[in-house]
């Protein structure tokens, strides 16, 4: 990240980088606040650290500043609770945090931001090793992990990226996922503008569309069918966009149709990515899945996407040295390792590789396995339906049951539930039996986390 700043910095310092609820910073700022925070970690000897911290500027100084000086880096959500953050830093053997939050303490050493970039009298030892980095996982499908990467790795996806400063890109993802890292790489090497607000909710993004010049989103399907659907409770006219980009969750088919409508001048690309092994793939033909011609095979032997037994197998080019609390290994080599299974279900439907939803999601209803994806398609595509949240729900007698909470396009105080009760009725009616739902709940929003569905199993 730091080579890219000096980069963007080099080519036009005054040029906005980044925009937030708190103001405006240019790429010049930006790379003379990131070596004041690099001076500060290696005069005070701090080698690795959490973060927490709404403001993305602030967050860019500081991830930038750790690169250059070689210290490890961690965030964690903004708005995370205080006693689960003390808890999870604890595991992870955090003892330092950056942050701006009053609430934090207990046993942490807590430093402000604005320590780091006073006056700078220590002289910057550069770093000629490592440039590591934490990301935790989001945790939709349980506790959070935390994955160990390297700066000089995750740039590889955007080596090839040519300057593109009139770009506006929309930060959707939380900076402290794999995918909001993705999104701060590729802006900083377009010498691009971010637009950062904070909450990071579908209606904060919409609110941006609006009103900050936005020419480039790149956000999950549940983000993107959140603002869809506020867009349409709004009556708002949708600007025009550049490209729009899909992560995070499989893209169904009707959202991928009405963001072509929506938007119909855009570049409409869905990228396969993961915290643990990287950015893999990229599709950008429009339609759902992965097309069979990116699978590895005698050949394509260069190709890193295998399916063994309905599963999606990766073989990481820019992958995770590994979990927290194991042994280093270069990231060279653990990407020569070989597969690795993703916990992606997968079926291969003519040329396409469609996703059936992750592992741990499966529902077990009576010895019967039903993916929440196909049923979940099945109802989102009604006209009727906002959004819908398939998952299981415990059940004594099967072990499980279908379960679908159902935000309705026209509101929940206006809503014919029983009408869209039949609807749903029909429109799962070809699938065998144990998939069809037995609990419909109407409400106005459902859980998500990092802006993806939740669709693990409930008491």
């Amino acid at each position: 990240m730091i080579r890219l700043i000096e980069g963007a910095a080099a080519a036009s310092p005054s040029h906005t980088a980044v925009v937030t609820p708190e103001g405006s910073t240019s790429y010049g700022e930006l790379l003379h606040d990131a070596r004041r925070v690099a001076a500060a970690l290696q005069g005070r000897n701090i080698t690795r650290f959490a973060i927490v911290e709404p403001d993305a500027a602030w967050v860019i100084r500081l991830l930038a500043g750790a690169a250059l000086a070689g210290a490890e880096p961690c965030q964690y959500q903004a708005d995370i609770e205080a006693l689960e953050f003390e808890e999870q830093a604890r595991a992870l053997g955090h003892s330092v945090v950056v942050t701006r939050r009053p609430d934090l303490g207990g046993p942490l050493e807590i430093i402000r931001p604005q320590e780091l970039t006073g006056q700078a009298s220590h002289q910057i030892v550069q770093s000629a090793g490592a440039q590591p980095l934490m990301i935790r996982t989001t945790g939709t499908t349980g506790l959070p992990k935390a994955a160990r990467h390297d700066w000089q790795f995750l740039a590889r996806t955007v080596a090839g990226i040519r300057p593109m400063p009139n770009q506006r890109w929309l930060l959707a993802y939380g900076p402290h996922q794999f995918a909001g890292i993705q999104v701060l790489l590729h802006v900083i090497a377009c010498q691009a503008t971010l637009l950062a607000p904070f909450p990071r909710q579908p209606r904060d993004g919409l609110e941006a569309l609006l009103t900050d010049r936005v020419t480039c989103v790149s956000a999950t399907p549940t983000y993107w069918r959140f603002l869809l659907a506020e867009a349409r409770s709004r009556k708002v006219k949708l600007p025009r966009l550049q490209q729009v980009t899909l992560g995070g969750e499989a893209s169904p088919a009707d959202l991928l149709e009405e963001l072509k409508t929506s938007f119909p001048d855009a570049r409409v690309s869905q990228v396969y990515a993961s915290t643990e092994f990287g950015s893999v793939s990229s599709v950008k033909d429009g339609l759902p899945g992965i097309g069979v011609d990116a699978l590895f095979s005698e050949s394509n032997p260069t190709l890193n996407l295998r399916v063994k037994d309905g599963e999606l197998w990766v073989r990481a080019v820019a992958g995770m040295i590994g979990y927290a609390g194991e042994s280093g290994a270069d990231p060279s080599i653990a990407a020569a390792e070989g597969w690795q299974a993703t916990g992606d279900l997968v079926e291969i439907v003519g040329e396409r590789v469609l996703f059936r939803g992750r592992k741990s999601e499966v529902i077990n209803v009576g010895g019967v396995k039903v993916h929440p994806l196909p049923v979940e398609d099945r109802i989102t595509s009604l006209e009727s339906v906002a959004l819908a949240r398939v998952f299981g729900r415990a059940n004594p007698l099967t072990g499980a049951i279908v379960a679908v909470e159902i935000i309705p396009m026209s509101g929940l105080a206006e809503a014919d539930v029983e009408s869209i009760r039949l609807e749903i009725k029909s429109a799962v009616a070809d699938l065998p039996r144990a998939w069809h739902p037995r609990s419909v709940t109407f409400v106005d929003a459902f859980e998500t986390r990092g802006e993806k569905t939740v669709r693990r199993m409930e008491e």
